[in-house]
């Protein structure tokens, strides 16, 4: 049964005293204030239609102010809207005026809220909206007092005015604050320095003030009640540390002291006061609740809507408090999202959940809705250990509010979409009771009543008719949260024996019986090797945490690599991985945490040694093998593109990211479908063709950023193209195959040579650069007209002339692989009308046959084979030789056969070929099938680093080619 209360259902037209009844027998906190307090119980009737909303707060907070209100009117020139400041004459007058606000909203929210006309958002925003408009107020009225004794403090090295930055925590911080709770504010200036006034103060010692006043307004308990109780134990050094912190006192205590519960913490840090300014949506620590907020936004939608135009005569304050929060994001940033995925975070967070579950449990607080089984806390963990493991690489889920988070990760598919659907409805269901709990008494509270006359409100307020429904609809969301937050944090089951032989005092015979035991043919060899391991000094220097992993994962590895053909080999290999990624603690936290992941990883390094190192250089890929789903899913280009272009955004104008963006995507699509290639799952055609579109993509923003980052450039959009020769120009790319390339353009600027050069010197360095991420690809320029002696880039018109009258033949050949891979589509079509021009014009066929039997004797004698073993590309009757034989075809025949002039590879040429009666049905089949077994063979060896790939010359048969070659070019 789905709870009535969590979405706003009520109709408005329904009687104010039938709302109110409620709303007295389910609350005796809203009771007693509207018994005492005629006049806000006749406030509440006239005003409980609207949804609460920050411009209603700061309405009634101006209403409350002792002194009238100026007219726009009046003199002084100023057309500055009155604040709330402006207008108090004290702090005491200040501190009943926010009082007094906070009775409106409550009793405005309860009545609401138990009688439908709110939702769990419009709660959560109005009650962060209140917390941030009586921080801001208090702030800038303190601001001016101490402002009045003692100056404007400065900073010691910018000599700038200085402002304290309050950081709201927690669920402030996320917008999602409940109706009595804390809030967690954290206090932090730019400088230190001091004032500038006739009594001087440090800064320190001006803010230490201004916070120690400012938590007495919000939080002392007086005749008119409290606004906020106020924690601060989040600062650095909690209680024990000062209340102020500096910049570089902050991020000196993160880099040397932070510890792994606060970077939980400062996910939802926030600055919530100064009063907003119009700072960049992406500055992780900007004020970003809605100056309106509604009762049909949620808070993702919120933040969306948070620019607030500043207040004439601001905008210089405005800037420099940007500057400050900018700075402030920059250094706390790294602290809470490391750049690379952090599978520790996981591990940490457990053990903080451990130690929670222990104080409730000690407590006797298992019915507790946030802390206990099943709780809103375990929502929370969930939600955020994503952002912890994977924030740093994917800024979509540097976000606050819970529910936003659970929604990205959905979209993700990092959770399954019904998955979310539920933790989703849970939180909501939870939330909503948490409040009714709180508005009960006004008490910050969690726990499910004892008395039964208090059980009965609670069942009332939530919308059932028992408090035995209700809890039945409790016990069914915390057993799907515990269930969830399981799986994520469960700890890993350690086979009994496996570990056994893994240990200290073992010796080589004993390790070597074991490995005997399970199947391993060369296990002395093997047992030696992990001796090596074991007795190695990067063992012995690990910490002990990633020692004792690694302790679990290697009986792990040694099992599940018995389970393959060659468990010697794959057991090497997966030990050399171990050892490459042993220094970084997240990859071992991630194996010991995901077992179904480290299965596929020895599936694949099992089926392909290149495989193995792949993931050696690239550890950060073993993320790749989380999702079965998603991995074994072929690639849909546009929308990788579309992601690609989203995550450039998001580092726009860092050229250094946006590279190392590229070399991730690069990375993620080339292992993905390596796992499916190892699975079986694409043809080998297939296969190169998906690594050729990811080539492609690749050149095309690699081109768009290096023009956009030129020096030098003279029109929007660059004339220029990337011309693939080749096996990306044939769309036959393999894995590791280089990129054979040449730079075109067509643009009459009198520096277009000079400015193009440059491009194409900037993309071929960048593509070919060692990187701390890899290198994207090996590049060859040497087809480009006059070979590695010719200029860089050349001109449509050059490269014709080039084609039509000094090319050789072996350019031709080239020519029939070539195509338009990347940048303007006018120089693109420009490229391939000469393209099919030159291979269309008529030739001298016994000249033609001569030449390309003279350069395949060259390139033969430039890969001799001394052995007894048949080399599957170079020997004759292998691939070459059916590559020539088609690249002869089409320079023979393209001129009464244009259609052989199409860059659709070899295979469908060959078949054309035969069409066209040019040869024979019968051996045009025969070598199509040939080709496609040698480049398999090829693939194949080439997956275990075999670069040289021959074979036994009975293993393959090229009769087909060899009778081809003869009748086309006569005996060899």
């Amino acid at each position: 049964m789905r709870s009535p209360m969590n979405i706003a259902t009520h109709s408005l037209t329904a009687n104010f005293e039938d709302l109110l009844k409620k709303t007295l027998n389910c609350s005796r906190y809203a009771r007693h204030l509207l018994e005492i307090d005629r006049p806000l119980l006749d406030w509440l009737q006239a005003n409980y239609t609207s949804p609460c909303s920050r411009a209603e707060m700061q309405a009634l907070l101006l209403q409350s102010a002792p002194s009238p209100q100026p007219s726009p009117a009046s003199g002084g020139g100023s057309n500055r809207v009155a604040t709330a400041t402006d207008l108090f004459d004290s702090e005491a007058s200040l501190a009943r005026a926010v009082r007094r606000l906070r009775k409106q909203v409550m009793v405005k929210l309860i009545l609401r809220d138990l009688n439908g006309l709110a939702d769990l958002n419009e709660v959560m925003l109005a009650m962060t909206a209140l917390a941030e408009i009586c921080v801001q107020q208090a702030q800038s009225c303190l601001m001016q007092t101490l402002q009045t004794q003692f100056g404007i403090p400065l900073g010691e090295t910018s000599g700038t005015a200085q402002e304290l930055l309050i950081i709201g925590m927690g669920k402030l911080g996320g917008c999602e604050l409940n109706v009595s709770s804390d809030i967690d504010l954290i206090f932090v200036y730019p400088e230190d320095g001091e004032t500038d006034g006739p009594r001087k103060l440090s800064n320190h010692e001006f803010f230490t003030r201004l916070g120690r006043r400012l938590i007495n307004i919000i939080n002392e308990l007086t005749a008119d009640g409290y606004v906020f109780r106020v924690d601060m134990r989040l600062r650095p050094y909690g209680d024990s540390g000062p209340l102020v912190t500096s910049f570089a006192a902050l991020e000196e205590y993160l880099v040397s002291q932070g510890r792994e519960w606060e970077r939980y913490a400062w996910i939802k840090a926030r600055v919530i006061a100064p009063a907003q300014s119009p700072f960049p949506l992406k500055t992780p620590l900007s004020n970003s609740l809605d100056k309106t907020t509604s009762h049909s936004t949620r808070p993702q939608e919120t933040a969306a809507k948070s620019l607030v135009i500043p207040q004439a005569g601001e905008r210089t304050n405005e800037s420099l408090r940007e500057l400050h929060i900018n700075e402030l994001a920059s250094l706390t940033q790294p602290f809470v999202f490391r750049k690379y995925l952090d599978f520790g975070a996981i591990d940490s967070m457990r053990k903080l959940h451990a130690q929670i579950r222990q104080e409730v449990q000690r407590r006797d607080r298992l019915n507790n809705i946030k802390l206990g089984p099943g709780g809103i806390r375990e929502i929370e963990f969930t939600a955020q250990v994503f952002q912890l493991i994977r924030g740093g690489r994917d800024a979509q889920l540097r976000i606050r509010p819970t529910q936003a988070t659970l929604q990205q990760l959905a979209r993700n598919n990092q959770l399954p979409a019904a998955v979310v659907a539920g933790l989703d409805e849970a939180y909501v269901f939870l939330r909503n009771l948490e409040h009714r709990l709180q508005y009960l008494d006004d008490q910050q509270t969690q726990e499910l009543p004892e008395k039964p006359e208090d059980q009965a409100i609670i069942a009332e307020a939530m919308g059932y008719p028992d408090f035995a429904a209700l809890l039945e609809q409790l016990d069914r969301h915390r057993a799907l949260v515990s269930q969830q937050f399981g799986q994520i944090f469960g700890e890993q089951q350690e086979a009994q024996n496996a570990a056994q032989f893994w240990n200290e005092g073992v010796s080589d015979e004993e390790l070597s019986a074991h490995l005997e035991s399970l199947g391993y043919r060369a296990a002395a060899d093997t047992a030696q090797r992990l001796q090596q391991l074991r007795n190695g000094n990067r063992y012995r220097q690990l910490p002990d945490l990633s020692r004792q992993r690694l302790d679990k994962l290697v009986p792990q590895l040694v099992a599940l690599s018995a389970q393959h053909g060659d468990p010697d080999a794959t057991l090497s290999r997966l030990l050399a991985l171990l050892e490459a990624i042993s220094r970084r603690a997240a990859y071992l936290a991630f194996l010991a945490e995901y077992p179904q992941a480290m299965q596929r990883m020895v599936s694949l390094v099992a089926a392909s040694s290149w495989a193995g190192e792949y993931l050696m250089q690239h550890p950060a890929l073993l993320d790749e093998l989380l999702d079965s789903r998603e991995i074994y899913q072929p690639p849909e280009w546009p929308q990788i593109d579309l992601e690609l272009q989203n995550r450039f955004a998001d580092c726009a104008g860092d050229e250094e990211r946006q590279i190392e963006v590229l070399h991730h995507v690069q990375q993620e699509q080339i292992f993905r479908l390596l796992a499916m290639d190892l699975q079986g799952l694409l043809p080998l055609e297939k296969l190169s063709d998906h690594l050729s579109d990811l080539a492609d993509m690749i050149l095309r923003h690699m081109l768009k950023l290096c023009w956009n980052n030129a020096r030098k450039k003279h029109r929007e959009d660059a004339k220029f193209a990337i011309i693939a020769y080749g096996k990306l120009g044939g769309k036959e790319l393999g894995y590791a195959s280089d990129l054979d390339l040449i730079f075109l353009y067509d643009d009459d600027h009198p520096d277009a040579q000079e400015i193009y050069a440059r491009l194409g010197q900037r993309i071929n360095s960048l593509l070919g650069s060692h990187t701390s991420s890899g290198r994207l690809y090996e590049t060859d320029l040497r087809l480009r007209p006059n070979g590695a002696s010719g200029l860089l880039v050349s001109s449509i018109a050059a490269f014709a002339e080039y084609q039509r009258s000094q090319a050789w033949v072996w350019e031709h050949q080239a020519l029939s692989r070539a195509r338009f891979c990347a940048g303007d589509a006018g120089v693109g079509t420009a490229f391939e009308d000469i393209r099919r021009e030159v291979l269309c014009q008529p030739r001298d066929l016994a000249a033609l046959r001569k030449e390309i039997i003279e350069m395949r004797q060259k390139m033969r004698d430039g890969h001799p084979n001394n052995t007894e073993l048949f080399d599957i590309k170079h020997d004759s009757g292998g691939m070459v030789d059916i590559e020539f034989i088609v690249q002869y075809l089409v320079l023979a025949h393209a001129h009464q056969h244009p259609q052989l002039a199409a860059n659709v590879g070899n295979l469908a040429l060959l078949k054309m070929a035969a069409e066209f009666g040019l040869i024979r049905a019968e051996l045009a089949e025969a070598s199509r099938t040939l080709y496609r077994h040698l480049r398999q063979i090829q693939h194949r060896m080439r997956l275990n680093n075999q670069s040289q790939c021959r074979i036994q010359h009975e293993e393959i048969d090229t009769r087909a080619s060899g009778e081809l070659w003869a009748e086309l070019f006569g005996k060899a």
